[in-house]
């Protein structure tokens, strides 16, 4: 199934614990239909020294289903569902179906 979220794009999420966080999608996978949004499902992971970087817990993002999130509109800066629409030199766009704006440029 092809996901309606691409990378960069800002999102709000709308349930878990990070209920109500807003952030951009850093990182999207597709096979799993999980997303990595920045700031969002924050875990501590316990890593080993190497000779690249120090060890210690580091602080990072954990994947986010993709259910769990939701498009911010670029208009009102709300969650809306997202649609397509062919435009007339032929492209095919994602719209907000809330306010019918373009998302993509």
């Amino acid at each position: 199934m092809k996901l309606k979220i691409k990378k960069g794009d800002r999102v709000k999420v709308i349930t878990g614990g990070s209920k109500g966080k807003v952030g951009d999608v850093l990182r999207v996978l597709p096979k799993e239909n999980r997303v990595v949004v920045s700031g969002v499902n924050m875990i501590k992971r316990h890593t080993k020294p190497s000779r690249a970087e120090a060890g210690g817990i580091i602080e990072r993002e954990a994947t986010i289903h993709v259910s769990n999130v939701a498009l911010l509109d670029p208009k009102s800066d709300k969650p809306t569902k997202v649609g397509f629409r062919f435009l007339e030199d032929g492209r095919k766009v994602r719209i907000a179906r809330a306010s019918g704006e373009t998302i993509d440029r």
